[in-house]
């Protein structure tokens, strides 16, 4: 994974020898842009240019030691999750594992209630101690039916009713997205189940671990290849008209792409507060939410739950979400999905151009499903490939 500069990209050829022209340049260095880049390097032998704007790989995923030497994510928690044995094989040829259950809670009527909403959360927040089916009368009794579900707020109405959807949702919703879930698609709170066991586990796939070494060192192994050069702290316009390159896979947002030229896709973003504290621990697990709207941020993150690190001192992250900044999160409204799709139309009739990822295609994906994403665009290349080779030596008969 050789690091090169602007100026020796510029000069073609001398980037390495015999590399005058890119098969790829490929947009980004998060998970998608860095699984395609592995895959096609190591797979199909391509000679790939990946650029990122930061001034690092890896991309939300990104984790250093901090002036503490505390391992941290700089962009809030990523917990690596999946039911998907592929994604795991792949990933586990650049990187050991850890593992770990990820558990949340949330700060609620002044306590801290397991998230998402389970027996003990019911028990402790009420003064009760119903058994599991004594719950599901308990919800069921207080749900609101809604005939069609279409927001947000519908989802978890109908399923839990309107105290509990006030208490854990409205105001945390609220805080994410800068909309009442009443604005919002369904998909957003449909991503978050409510338990009458007392699991208490924020996710149930079957596989849940952290990268041994954490991510960033995942990255620098998937990206050590020698057909890989790396360019960072660069602009995809700065680098467009200065390299030769027969294909673009671009893994930012589609509308900076076209120059904004249909308008612009809403997204959100956040702003981080890190904090370095003398102490071993400040909270009993990695997360904590905040769906108080009188309080500013949506959650703290504490990172040794997550990297297992033994350390005199601990890091914590407080998130506010804005509009401001990098692009996280694509906004889930019908009219923004309309937008991406004259987007999606425009893309298809650019030739030599893929979008890939979560900003490439307006989706919000987790890891393992950029990931999987990535894998599959390349089973498409590698096939077409193949149908190519097929059609050459045909040729040749």
């Amino acid at each position: 994974m050789p690091q090169i500069n602007l100026e020796t990209a510029k000069s073609g050829p001398s980037c390495q020898p015999g590399r005058g022209v890119y098969d790829y340049l490929i947009v980004g260095a998060g998970f998608a842009g860095s699984v395609i880049a592995e895959r096609l390097a190591q797979g199909l032998g391509r000679n790939v240019l990946l650029i990122d704007r930061r001034p690092h790989i890896a991309g939300n995923a990104y984790d250093h030691p901090d002036e503490a030497g505390v391992l941290v994510h700089r962009y809030g928690p990523h917990i690596f999750h999946t039911n998907a044995q592929r994604i795991v094989d792949y990933l586990s040829r650049f990187t050991q594992w850890r593992p770990y259950e990820h558990r949340v809670l949330a700060q609620v009527d002044g306590q801290l209630v397991p998230i998402p909403i389970n027996l003990t959360t019911l028990n402790k927040l009420y003064g009760l101690s119903m058994t599991s089916e004594q719950a599901e009368v308990f919800l069921a009794e207080r749900a609101e039916p809604v005939a069609t579900i279409r927001t947000s707020e519908d989802v978890v109405v109908n399923q839990i009713g309107r105290t509990l959807y006030e208490k854990f949702f409205r105001g945390y919703t609220r805080k994410q997205w800068g909309l009442d879930p009443s604005a919002l698609d369904k998909s957003v709170t449909s991503r978050v189940p409510t338990r009458t066991n007392e699991d208490d586990r924020y996710f149930t796939d079957t596989f849940q671990m952290m990268p041994r070494d954490g991510y960033t060192r995942l990255f620098e192994q998937m990206l050590d290849h020698p057909r890989i050069d790396l360019l960072l702290d660069t602009d995809f316009k700065a680098v467009r008209d200065e390299v030769k390159f027969k294909h673009v896979i671009y893994c930012g947002p589609i509308d900076e792409y076209f120059d904004f030229q249909l308008g612009r896709l809403p997204y959100r973003s956040l702003r981080f507060e890190h904090q370095t504290l003398e102490q071993e621990h400040y909270q009993p697990v990695a997360v904590v939410n905040y769906p108080d709207p009188d309080v500013p941020y949506t959650r703290i993150t504490e990172y040794k739950h997550l990297t297992g690190q033994v350390h005199p001192c601990t890091s914590i992250t407080r998130e506010f979400p804005c509009d401001e900044g990098d692009p996280y999160y694509p906004v889930p409204r019908a009219e923004n999905a309309e937008l991406y799709k004259r987007y999606k139309a425009l893309a298809e009739q650019t030739p030599n151009v893929t979008f890939l990822g979560r900003l490439g295609t307006y989706k919000y994906y987790n890891m393992d499903q950029v990931v999987g994403q990535a894998l599959a665009l390349y089973r498409d290349i590698e096939a077409a490939s193949s149908e190519a080779s097929v059609a050459v030596g045909l040729d040749a008969i």
